[in-house]
């Protein structure tokens, strides 16, 4: 049950990271400094390589919080939700506005990115706690 629970956080992750990035996709492009091509696409996205990595890394996520949870006992819904949203506002996201300001990119990359840690690592404590 536990590497199903992990399976479907991840992909619950990588989903809410898909309408994360298409709903925030000019901001984060203008941010992110990458030149679009005539469609309005990234101008060199066509490698598979960005999703093969988002979803190896959402399973590690996944697994690792799942691992954290059961260690703390957190069971349920509301303390996955919560436990989740506390770990990408205290520990992903102040990484990630840290590697953006020491890369010198803009505040509104980290906010964005940093954004989309919180609300992934809660959608994933939240899937985590209905299965727990």
């Amino acid at each position: 049950m536990g590497l199903i629970a992990v399976i479907v956080a991840a992909a619950a992750g990588f989903g809410m990271g898909a309408a994360w990035y298409m709903t925030l996709a000019n901001p984060w492009m203008a941010a992110a400094g990458i030149a679009r091509g005539p469609d309005g696409k990234p101008a060199e996205g066509d490698s598979p390589l960005p999703y093969v990595v988002s979803a190896i890394a959402m399973i590690l996520v996944a697994g690792m919080m799942r691992h954290m949870f059961a260690m703390a006992g957190i069971t349920g819904a509301g303390k996955g939700l919560v436990s989740g949203l506390g770990i990408g506002l205290f520990f992903i996201a102040p990484w990630i506005a840290m590697n953006t300001a020491y890369a010198g990119r803009p505040a509104k990359l980290a906010l964005i990115d940093g954004g989309y840690a919180v609300a992934g690592c809660g959608v994933i404590g939240l899937v985590l706690g209905l299965f727990a």
